[in-house]
């Protein structure tokens, strides 16, 4: 288990990562993670388990329940959002002693990295989801706007919970449900303490230039070059093989 205690600009978070590794797998090894952070002020936290980097569930500080990533997950398995809680007032207890031990010094802050990619490949009128990806970020606290044309977009919006990394950063994943358009534009704009100023990442839908008529002529000249040599130099092989034959079969001098 790694406990890290990171004052950051103001802002402190105490982070605690425990990793179970399957020791019985055969051909790769799995790796079960119970993470949780606490942050001051703002008084926010943070209670989820991962597997292999994907979230099992998380607990709701608010409405004190556990959230399933996948409902059928809560079919067979269950946790009790009490521990949860009494995890994160532990860690808010030892933030508070690591605060004043630091002597309220900040650390720097690490800037998040951004991708924007579609969930599927794009056609155009087809119902598909724009993914914001930000990456290798501390502390647990972004901001992001959907920008559709400019304009801020909230409607069909998610995001997952803060995912932790095994460098003790972070990652998330924003989801924006869209309908391409050749006329649409977007950004996904991500805010942070390691940034100077807000990031735009952009997207929008670029078609697929066909090739000119001439390169299309080229590449079928070259394959039937190519087949052509093909059949040559197999029928130069058959005639060999033909001719070794009958020279084997040919009987000798009594």
């Amino acid at each position: 288990m790694a406990i890290i205690g990171v004052p950051i600009l103001g802002l402190f978070s105490i982070v605690a990562l425990t990793s179970l590794q399957e020791s019985w797998a055969i051909k790769e090894d799995h790796v079960i993670i119970q993470a949780e952070f606490y942050m001051t002020p703002g008084s926010s936290g943070e209670f989820m388990f991962d597997f292999d980097g994907d979230e099992i569930f998380h607990v709701d500080m608010e409405k004190k329940e556990t959230i399933w990533r996948l409902e059928e997950f809560g079919h067979f398995a269950s946790f009790e959002a009490q521990g949860a809680l009494a995890n994160i007032a532990v860690g808010k207890s030892n933030l508070e002693i690591m605060i004043k031990r630091s002597n309220h010094t900040p650390n720097m802050n690490v800037p998040p990295e951004v991708t924007v990619f579609p969930n599927n490949p794009v056609e155009l009128g087809e119902p598909n989801i724009l993914i914001c990806f930000i990456d290798k970020f501390s502390p647990p606290a972004i901001n992001v706007t959907w920008l559709q044309n400019g304009k801020p977009v909230t409607t069909g919006v998610s995001e997952t919970v803060f995912l932790p990394r095994k460098d003790y950063l972070f990652r998330k994943f924003y989801y924006l449900p869209f309908l391409p358009s050749a006329e649409d534009v977007y950004d996904c704009q991500v805010e942070h303490w390691g940034l100077d100023e807000p990031l735009l990442k952009h997207w929008e839908f670029e078609a697929q230039t066909p090739l000119p008529e001439t390169t299309e002529n080229v590449v079928c000249a070259l394959g039937l070059v190519v087949g052509l040599v093909g059949i040559i130099v197999g029928t130069i092989f058959i005639i060999k093989g033909v001719r070794r034959g009958s020279a084997a079969e040919r009987p000798g001098p009594l």
